[in-house]
């Protein structure tokens, strides 16, 4: 088995159901699909019944809300050579796997790639993304990793001990657990790479009443984690001045919605950076039998 994508999906089911098809489009028949299920009642049921002749699924269910606990049962209970950790409302172009394989096929010594988000409508997605290709270090990583493009060899994910469940969706820290696992990696040793190219498409963050509120919780998560790995006044400086420049610019503007994302966003890094410091290396998983 060349790929096995760990999908912990909470809410959606049609968007699921997209993703399914967009996979059974890569035209690969070395793809396993590993759904952990964190909803509470059974409407995936028909979805993956549905799918279950065309695409090799393993469904498990997990009573915790929290995305980064999905994330390490599934690659617990993997077994392809490289993992991958698509989101339940995400898309993968044609081609996608093919590309990932070729990469890790052509550098032994590459154990992690990535990618940026790209927007349903054409071009980038949300976020601030790196031009140019290249490896990922301590100091480029905050603009080379989103989890859904997030590539690992499994071997080399487990001995990380996975994402750190006390980040991500579900925590008070609500981001930037791709990042976290990415500079462990970088800490341990191993070499990542960021590809421009490699793009997955995924929903563009739309400002609205809820994005203000997930702005404080995003932001939490990315200061935490800079905090954490010790990032240089020359890294996080930035993070903390764009969202200035933000409230101030669209408060001009009488944008209020706007300025009120920026200023949450702001707070949250602030109270993440100055939030009590976690150990930054994990103990490894092992695989689970299935």
């Amino acid at each position: 088995m060349k790929f096995s994508l760990v999908v912990a999906t909470l809410g959606r089911d049609r968007e699921l159901a997209a993703l399914f098809d967009s996979l059974l489009a890569q035209q690969r028949s070395d793809v396993e699909v590993i759904v952990v299920d964190q909803n509470q009642d059974d409407r995936l049921a028909p979805i993956i019944a549905g799918y279950a002749a065309r695409l090799p699924l393993l469904h498990r269910r997990s009573a915790r809300n929290n995305a980064c606990h999905a994330r390490n049962l599934g690659l617990m209970l993997a077994r392809g050579e490289i993992v991958g950790f698509p989101d339940d409302d995400c898309l993968y172009p044609p081609g996608l796997l093919d590309r990932v394989g070729t990469a890790f096929d052509g550098d032994p010594g590459v154990q992690i790639l990535t990618g940026p988000a790209a927007s349903p409508e054409g071009g980038l997605g949300s976020g601030r993304w790196r031009e140019d290709g290249g490896p990922i270090t301590p100091a480029n990583v905050w603009t080379s990793v989103i989890e859904f493009n997030l590539f690992l060899r499994r071997q080399t994910a487990l001995a990380l001990g996975g994402f750190d469940e006390a980040l991500g969706p579900g925590t008070p820290f609500g981001s930037a657990e791709g990042n976290d696992l990415v500079l462990r990696a970088l800490a341990a040793g191993h070499a990542a790479r960021y590809e421009p190219a490699q793009r997955i498409i995924h929903p563009d963050k739309r400002l609205t009443p809820v994005a203000v509120e997930r702005a404080a919780l995003y932001g939490r998560g990315l200061g935490h984690v800079m905090r954490r790995h010790a990032a240089p006044a020359g890294v996080w400086l930035p993070f903390v001045i764009r969202p200035i420049g933000g409230v101030l610019l669209n408060a001009l503007r009488g944008r209020g919605l706007a300025s009120r994302y920026f200023l949450a966003s702001l707070h949250g890094r602030l109270t993440g950076y100055f939030a009590p410091r976690s150990p930054a290396m994990l103990a490894p998983l092992a695989e689970l039998p299935r």
